[in-house]
């Protein structure tokens, strides 16, 4: 079961493309600014099980790209890490917002947490950071906050930047 405060089935804002977004419920980090600090509280929102939302997403023939965001979904990663693994096998493109930075989940990052980096396309990090709030970055809130290749990232062992030009389109 994942404990979620809300869904988007047809995000444009949570990556490119039409998007499925879920919306963890829960986070530690509590990020002054942010503008879900209803997903906060871990006690929150509505447990969904997984087939449901399998079976929600699949609906949408539109809908190549999910992201989870939150909250902070790295407090699901067992969980999400089985959902994004059964995604992944049906060609969706997954992207993750976390709080965390890259390097502080693949240097302590619990086992379930790998899991989910490794089962994850595109990781944006970092917390948001009021002094560094931006509306012209796309898909990022803050300056400080990075879209990064996760594959590219985790063979490397440090963070790759992704540069296709649907994730950094204020690039062009």
């Amino acid at each position: 079961m994942l404990r979620l405060a809300g869904l988007a089935p047809n995000s444009i804002v949570d990556g490119p493309g039409i998007r499925f977004t879920l919306f963890v419920q829960g986070c530690p980090h509590h990020c002054p600014g942010c503008h879900n600090p209803e997903t906060w509280p871990f006690a929150g929102g509505t447990e969904v099980p997984r087939e449901q939302l399998l079976g929600l997403i699949r609906q949408d023939p539109l809908v190549r790209g999910i992201t989870f965001s939150g909250g902070e979904p790295f407090a699901q990663a067992e969980e999400l890490a089985l959902l994004a693994a059964e995604l992944r096998q049906n060609g969706y493109e997954l992207a993750c917002y976390t709080g965390y930075t890259f390097e502080e989940l693949l240097q302590n990052g619990t086992p379930e947490q790998q899991k989910l980096l490794q089962n994850l396309d595109v990781l944006i990090d970092g917390p948001f950071l009021q002094g560094e709030k931006t509306l012209e970055l796309a898909f990022r809130g803050s300056r400080n906050q990075r879209i990064l290749n996760l594959p590219a990232s985790l063979a490397a062992g440090s963070a790759v930047p992704h540069h296709a030009p649907c994730w950094n389109p204020d690039e062009g």
